[in-house]
C-alpha cells in the first residue's frame, strides 16, 4: 500500500490503541470500584489536546505520573536550569520508549515525543507563541497539529520492525492512483461502502461522547436521567457489546497486554 490507504490505516490505529487502552483502563477502574477501590483516571480526552505537553497530561496518566515522580524529579526536574530541565524531559521520554520495548521503533517513538517536548519547552522559555489566540479556529488548528503529530509517531509504535516503519513513512505521501481504499473492507460484515463510512461515523460518535463526557461526566448524567431512559441506555450498551462479540473480529488480547 501507498498514500491514502496508509494514511487511513495510521488514522485508524490512532483510535484503535486509544479505544483498546482506554477501555482496558475503564474495565480495571470499574472492576476495582465493584470491590470498593477507587483507581485514578488514566485517560482524559487526549485527542483534544492542544500541545504534546497537554497530551501527556491526558494520555496514560498513571504512567506519566509515575515517570514524573520516580524519574523526572529525582533527575532534578526543573530545579537545575533550562538545559538540565530539557535534558531531563528528553531522558524521561526516551526511557518511556524503552519501557515499552527494547527496539528501535519504540526508542524512536519516545525520542520523537522527547524532541517535541524540548522544542515546546524552548519556545515557552523564550515566550514564543507560534499559534496564539483562543478563538475556536486557532484551538482547532492546535488540536489538529497535535493529533497529526501523535498519529505520525504511532507508526513507529505499531510497526513490527524499523524497516516496516521506514516503508510506511516513506510511502505515506505517494499517490499513484492505483490504490483501492475500499479493499481492506471487502471481507467485512456489511457492504464495503457501508463499513467504510460507518467506521468514520463511529469514530466521530466516539469523539462526540468524549466531548460530552468532558463537560457532563456521563455516569452522573445517566444517574440523573429518568429510570426508563437510563435502563434503555444500559441495555443499548449491553446489546452493542454482545453484537461486537458475536460479529466482531473475535477474541483478541488488549494491545497493551504485551507491555
Amino acid at each position: 500500500y501507498t498514500g491514502l490507504p496508509l494514511i487511513i490505516a495510521t488514522f485508524f490505529f490512532t483510535f484503535q490503541i486509544y479505544c483498546d487502552f482506554s477501555a482496558y483502563s475503564d474495565i480495571a477502574i470499574g472492576t476495582a470500584k465493584i470491590m470498593g477501590f477507587d483507581l485514578m483516571q488514566n485517560f482524559r480526552q487526549p485527542y483534544f489536546s492542544q500541545s504534546i505537553r497537554e497530551f501527556w497530561g491526558r494520555w496514560h496518566i498513571s504512567l506519566s505520573t509515575w515517570f514524573r515522580d520516580y524519574l523526572y524529579i529525582p533527575l532534578g526536574g526543573n530545579r537545575k536550569g533550562l538545559v538540565r530541565n530539557l535534558l531531563n524531559l528528553f531522558i524521561v521520554f526516551l526511557v518511556s520508549g524503552l519501557w515499552h520495548g527494547a527496539g528501535w521503533t519504540f526508542i524512536i517513538w519516545g525520542a520523537l515525543h522527547g524532541v517535541a517536548i524540548v522544542i515546546l519547552g524552548l519556545l515557552r522559555h523564550y515566550n514564543i507563541n507560534l499559534l496564539p489566540g483562543k478563538n475556536i479556529g486557532m484551538v482547532l488548528v492546535r488540536v489538529l497539529i497535535t493529533f497529526v503529530f501523535v498519529s505520525f509517531t504511532w507508526i513507529f509504535f505499531r510497526a513490527n520492525s524499523l524497516a516496516d516503519a521506514t516503508y510506511i513513512v516513506s510511502h505515506l505521501l505517494v499517490f499513484d492512483g492505483t490504490q483501492d481504499i475500499m479493499l481492506p473492507f471487502s471481507e467485512a460484515l456489511l457492504s464495503v461502502q457501508t463499513e467504510f463510512y460507518l467506521t468514520f461515523a463511529l469514530i466521530a460518535l466516539l469523539m462526540g461522547f468524549d466531548m460530552l463526557d468532558a463537560r457532563l461526566t456521563l455516569p452522573r448524567f445517566l444517574a440523573r436521567m429518568p429510570l426508563v431512559f437510563r435502563w434503555g441506555a444500559y441495555y443499548a450498551v449491553i446489546f452493542s457489546v454482545l453484537f461486537s462479540g458475536l460479529y466482531g473480529a473475535g477474541a483478541q488480547q488488549f494491545i497493551y497486554f504485551q507491555f
